[in-house]
């Protein structure tokens, strides 16, 4: 691997402590709200590089028996709100690519929202067989892909990273399958026409 191709060591903690996140918007994401209203995402959820817990909060609310929001960062996991959250829905620090064996085929579901795009693209393979090895057979995924956060020539410095479908396909391939793809309607402001939803099974 080149050093172009390392991966670039990201100090999350310390993006939190300065206040530097943009990828937290402080809301859930618009596209998994859209969705929670017209299916259903029950039993046990797993919602890895879960921030503050927006997105996972926001599924435990819609009525998923059990949401572990699960972040690398401490600080994220330490900000994420607790005293109204709903029964079911708890967060812990561990890191997606290195799963726990108590987690392993634990999960009727995976949520995926700009955990991905945060990983550098060597990461990707370990990331889609985490995926994997979470959920339980018949498990799903249900994913906000952030497939081009930049328009060409106006990225800065990763992350996050763009991915095409192409690699989204070769990333899942003998590991899940398709059942439902689509565009959102609904964005956070400039993430218009960037965003592709999937729901994919194990």
């Amino acid at each position: 691997m080149s050093d172009d191709e390392m991966p670039r060591e990201i100090n999350w903690d310390a993006a939190y402590a300065a206040g530097v996140t943009p990828w937290d918007k402080g809301a859930p994401a618009p596209p998994v709200v859209e969705y929670l209203q017209r299916a259903k995402v029950t039993g046990q959820v797993l919602v890895p590089g879960c921030g503050r817990g927006h997105d996972a909060r926001a599924i435990a609310m819609a009525g998923a028996t059990g949401v572990l929001g699960l972040d690398i960062s401490e600080r994220a996991i330490a900000a994420a709100p607790k005293a109204d959250d709903p029964g079911g829905l708890r967060f812990e620090v561990g890191n997606f690519l290195e799963l726990e064996e108590r987690h392993r085929g634990s999960f009727d579901w995976v949520f995926e929202h700009t955990c991905l795009s945060g990983l550098h693209p060597s990461l990707r393979a370990a990331y889609a067989e985490s995926v994997a090895a979470a959920l339980k057979p018949g498990g799903k995924y249900l994913a906000i892909f952030f497939l081009t956060p930049w328009d060409e020539g106006e990225q800065p410095e990763p992350p996050p990273y763009a991915i095409s479908t192409d690699e989204i396909a070769t990333m899942f391939d003998g590991r899940l399958q398709t059942e439902e793809e689509w565009w959102p309607t609904r964005h956070f402001s400039g993430r218009e026409g960037r965003e592709l939803m999937r729901v994919m099974v194990n």
